[in-house]
């Protein structure tokens, strides 16, 4: 006789299931916990403008990538938001302005990729920004502080590039209805099974 006792929802999409099997001599528990890790990655699809703000509403996305575009504008400036962010690229674009503080909240960031924008200022210190490789913020010329060996100089303002206005497909609707399609299509999938 199969028994399924419960399916309980815990925060950031992670399942508990119990099951029990039992027939004559044979029983077994089962015991697991499921996670659902959101992922967001538009690598590569040459889209321009800036990054939208909405993105920082995304609080669940575990990893975001947005290299190899030609995104521009600055990084939104409460990225913080996103505390469940382990995975950052946004390499080989065309981001201007400085580091924002609050990308120094997110305390569970284990891999960054900036380099090859067009970031200035000082690097946020006394945060694990210092932890990751130099590489990680290469090609950055107008960025300073450690783990760069470039120094910061006070009172110097950096040089930003002129940006364009530009308007693109990659829009506030793009992201919100990416998400929701892969949603979607994720629990459709497993109706489907």
């Amino acid at each position: 006789m199969a028994r399924k006792t419960s399916l309980k929802d815990y925060p950031q999409h992670s399942y508990f299931v119990n099951t029990s099997y039992e027939e004559g001599d044979i029983s077994y528990d089962l015991n697991a916990i499921l996670m659902w890790k959101e992922s967001i990655d538009l690598s590569s699809n040459n889209f321009s403008g800036e990054i939208p703000a909405e993105i920082e509403d995304l609080f669940e996305l575990i990893s975001l990538n947005l290299s190899r575009n030609n995104l521009r504008g600055q990084i939104p400036s409460n990225i913080g938001k996103l505390a469940s962010l382990e995975f950052l690229d946004l390499s080989r674009n065309q981001i201007v302005g400085s580091i924002p503080w609050s990308l120094t909240q997110i305390d569970r960031l284990s891999m960054l990729d900036l380099s090859h924008n067009h970031l200035s200022g000082a690097i946020p210190t006394g945060t694990q920004l210092q932890s990751f490789n130099a590489s990680s913020y290469e090609d950055n010329f107008d960025l300073c502080g450690a783990p760069l060996e470039k120094l910061c100089v006070e009172g110097e303002p950096p040089q930003e590039p002129i940006q364009e206005k530009d308007d693109s497909l990659f829009t506030r609707g793009f992201y919100i209805s990416t998400t929701f399609g892969f949603v979607i299509g994720f629990w459709g999938s497993l109706g489907q099974s």
